[in-house]
């Protein structure tokens, strides 16, 4: 009939027009396009109903596309800009641990081994020998780098006062970036360990020496060569463990028995 739909039973035993497969038959039902006036299916109509086929049959791979799009496909994608924060973190966490935890005293010098940089340096005031480079060869010596500004100085002031009174090593003071009248008071009020000062007022020789702050002191052997820097303030125990033996080596050197 036009304008109807009609029902195609495809069995194994023939065709049936009833709606009814047989029993046990294994039966496919297919909606077809209501035939024309003449009750024939014109080929524009197979070509539409063959395009709403094929339309339904790629929905579910759409569906699987999109599902895909909005899963795990972005977690590849977009994963690492927010991981790179985090590893940048633990990076300077680490570095900064290390940093915290690392012996300041402990960072090596490129001049150890090298003789003393060239320079000429006036006294302190109110002293009468000044510092040069000429004056550190000939005899084991210390090198101390000091300021009446400096707060870890004060801490092995009478260290070195000590050594001074014992005649142990001749002990020569850098007076680093001070002001005239504050290092004479600072000296005056506390004592002064050295035989001979250089006033550092523009810290050019300082830099020189490689000072990275105050205090540091060098051990000078008696070719002007620098064979041990320590940053900090001087403690007994790197005194004895340290400066002293190596002192003794040096002079050794100069007099083999």
């Amino acid at each position: 009939m036009a304008g109807e739909a009609r029902i195609y039973h495809f069995a194994r035993n023939g065709a049936h027009r009833d709606g009814l497969a047989p029993a046990g038959a294994m039966a496919e039902t297919a909606v077809c396009p209501a035939p024309s006036g003449n009750g024939a299916v014109t080929p524009a109509r197979r070509q539409r109903s063959a395009t709403r086929r094929g339309m339904q049959a790629r929905i579910p791979a759409m569906d699987k596309t999109l599902a895909s799009a909005a899963g795990t496909a972005p977690l590849h994608r977009y994963r690492w800009p927010y991981l790179l924060p985090i590893a940048i973190c633990f990076a300077v966490g680490v570095f900064l641990y290390l940093g915290l935890h690392r012996d300041p005293t402990l960072v090596p010098s490129p001049l150890v081994g090298k003789p003393v940089p060239h320079f000429t340096l006036d006294p302190v005031k109110g002293r009468e020998h000044g510092l040069s480079s000429q004056d550190l060869r000939g005899e084991v010596s210390l090198v101390n780098v000091f300021a009446s500004w400096c707060v870890a100085c004060r801490q092995e002031h009478a260290l070195l006062l000590a050594l001074e009174r014992e005649g142990a090593i001749p002990i020569h003071g850098l007076n680093y970036k001070d002001a005239p009248d504050d290092a004479a008071a600072w000296l005056d009020a506390l004592g002064d360990p050295y035989t001979r000062t250089g006033a550092d007022l523009d810290g050019r020789v300082g830099l020189d020496w490689g000072v990275y702050g105050v205090p540091e002191t060098f051990v000078v052997d008696r070719d002007g060569h620098i064979a041990y820097k320590h940053i900090g303030p001087v403690t007994p125990r790197v005194l004895e463990e340290i400066i002293l033996p190596l002192v003794r080596s040096s002079r050794e050197e100069m007099n083999p028995s």
